[in-house]
């Protein structure tokens, strides 16, 4: 079964500095069908303005992803992490017992875009940790890269989660298929451009929540970058 979560129904805010599209219910925005999908509790897509950010601010039992679109993070936490984390780097964050963070736009001129993302934790009040990883478009074109999981071998970022998140690039027609058990759930979300689902189209923005099934196939229409969740 495959559900369509379109771009222009996702929650909306603009903060003037900040404009951010929430797919899963998220601060003053609250709908009831759309809490979270599993473990997945929130998907908002932020556009920050130039010289502006998330001052410091906390959290505390959640796995937080952060993928740069375009532009550049400046990071700062209580683990004694100052980072800057570019486009096609990806970070992670266990929250844990607690940690508190900031989060800036350093250009002059150029706006920010990037995803933040939340996974419940398997264990509560675990000890915080920190990742960060460059995924380079080729790791990424035509193939699903992964970008975060559970733990074992891969490339990917570790999170406390039974939890899977994949990037792609895809060229024009291209294609990528992805098996998996039926017992699991996928998520799809469309970065950019336009794509199929198992012949479902999706636009930019848009996503798809996917049950029962043991194989999708995600078709370019056009060029376009794709997140895919997989999750227990």
């Amino acid at each position: 079964m495959i559900t369509i979560r379109k771009s222009a129904d996702r929650g909306a805010a603009d903060h003037g500095w900040l404009r951010s599209h929430h797919t899963f219910s998220f601060a003053s925005y609250y709908d009831p069908r759309h809490i979270h999908f599993r473990q997945l509790r929130v998907i908002n897509e932020d556009f920050v303005a130039p010289k502006t950010g998330f001052p410091t601010h906390g959290h505390d039992n959640m796995e937080i992803i952060t993928y740069v679109v375009s532009g550049a993070v400046a990071h700062q936490d209580s683990m004694g992490n100052t980072t800057t984390i570019l486009a096609g780097e990806v970070q992670v964050m266990s929250a844990g017992s607690g940690i508190t963070h900031s989060e800036m736009n350093p250009s002059e001129t150029e706006w920010l875009h990037l995803f933040q993302i939340w996974i419940f934790p398997k264990a509560s009040n675990t000890t915080p940790s920190y990742q960060q990883r460059a995924v380079s478009k080729e790791e990424r074109r035509n193939q699903l890269a992964c970008l975060v999981h559970p733990g074992g071998a891969g490339d990917g970022l570790q999170i406390g989660q039974d939890a899977f998140l994949f990037g792609t690039l895809l060229d024009e027609n291209a294609a990528v298929a992805y098996s998996f058990s039926p017992r699991r759930y996928a998520l799809v979300h469309v970065v950019s451009g336009d794509a199929t689902v198992n012949g479902k189209r999706l636009n930019m923005g848009d996503a798809a929540m996917i049950s029962e099934e043991s194989r999708i196939e995600i078709q370019a229409v056009t060029e376009c970058e794709v997140l895919l969740f997989d999750l227990a």
